[in-house]
């Protein structure tokens, strides 16, 4: 095996066309970590945030790697490690915020950033899922508990998020309504499991509040888009309910909270590599989600494939958001 591999990374914050194919050191795990040979990854939000520099706490050092999402097959392990061995395949979140990240020929991370792939996908699609369906899971399982019958608002149900949200509110047994800006949005989201769609852009909150809420609004807000949503998120929301948010840094009216005796629950998927402590719950939960796959419950939605090389328009077309559920990044 040589000691070098190709990496796509960044010298400086920029647009798409800042990455660089480069030629790094192969990185040896620590006692605690696996090496993993990558075969693909995804895009999210977080990653071309991180780019254009709008999140500079969350890079890693330059040159940086980046992006979060990996699969592949275990190349080495620590000394420390138990759970895997050299052939596994994997999936995992380990790097791409606060460390070096996944766009590499080989990634190292702490083996409980990892999980046993999903048996039922291609290994090159488990790259599509962690940071969406971590996130997901996170919304619906850590931060709220969602009963059969409970009525959940899915914001951005075509999104990587919300097109997981769906799937996992369905699963739970929850009427679900989804919001989506066109005819092809709603109809992904009506074919994963939505009972009923809505185009926000022509109705109002409090139309299909009347029209899809049973009493005085939804029992779950479930908002992967985060900000001004937020507002109306608490409008949707029936008094004492929940809404789940993945963004909240923005400066938001908080009084419907105190008016309707609202719980607000907030996500940062990324949390524990970034702190580098409380990853075990990274490991556990994707092992959940590998298995709710295996059991038909979650299957990701890919729009398109790139390749790493492409990596520049794969974010030009994730920035611009004309498309639905995933872009995959597969290393050829």
């Amino acid at each position: 095996m040589t000691s070098e591999m190709t990496a796509y990374t960044i010298e400086e914050y920029g647009n798409p066309d800042v990455f660089t194919e480069t030629t790094v050191e192969i990185p040896d795990p620590e006692p605690n970590e696996i090496r993993i040979a990558t075969v693909a990854s995804s895009v999210n939000p977080v990653d071309y945030k991180i780019r254009r520099g709008d999140l500079p706490d969350f890079s890693p050092d330059f040159p940086a790697i980046l992006h979060c999402d990996v699969a592949g097959i275990v190349d080495s392990v620590g000394a420390n490690v138990e759970r895997f061995e050299e052939g596994d395949e994997v999936y995992g979140m380990p790097g791409g915020a606060g460390q070096q990240g996944t766009l590499a020929d080989y990634v190292t991370g702490h083996v409980d950033t990892f999980a046993h792939a999903p048996e039922t996908l291609p290994l090159e699609e488990a790259a599509s899922l962690p940071v969406v369906a971590l996130t997901a899971w996170e919304m619906l399982a850590d931060k709220t508990t969602v009963d059969i019958d409970d009525e959940v608002l899915v914001y951005g149900a075509s999104g990587g998020v919300g097109h997981i949200g769906v799937q996992l509110a369905r699963w739970f047994g929850a009427n679900v309504t989804a919001t989506g800006s066109s005819e092809e949005k709603r109809a992904l989201a009506t074919e994963i499991g939505a009972d009923v769609t809505v185009d926000y852009t022509t109705t109002d909150v409090e139309a299909y509040v009347n029209d899809h809420a049973s009493e005085d609004g939804f029992d779950i807000v479930f908002d992967p888009i985060g900000d001004d949503h937020l507002q109306t998120a608490f409008q949707a929301v029936r008094p004492f309910g929940t809404v789940v948010t993945t963004e909240s840094s923005s400066t938001q009216d908080l009084s419907a909270m105190h008016a309707n005796s609202l719980e607000l629950g907030v996500v940062l998927v990324i949390l524990p590599v970034l702190l580098g402590k409380h990853q075990s719950r990274i490991g556990e939960e994707l092992e959940t989600i590998a298995a709710l796959v295996d059991d038909g419950a979650i299957e990701p939605h890919i729009d398109e494939r790139f390749t790493f090389e492409e990596v520049a328009a794969a974010h030009r077309l994730g920035e611009k958001g004309d498309f639905t559920g995933k872009l995959l990044l597969v290393n050829e």
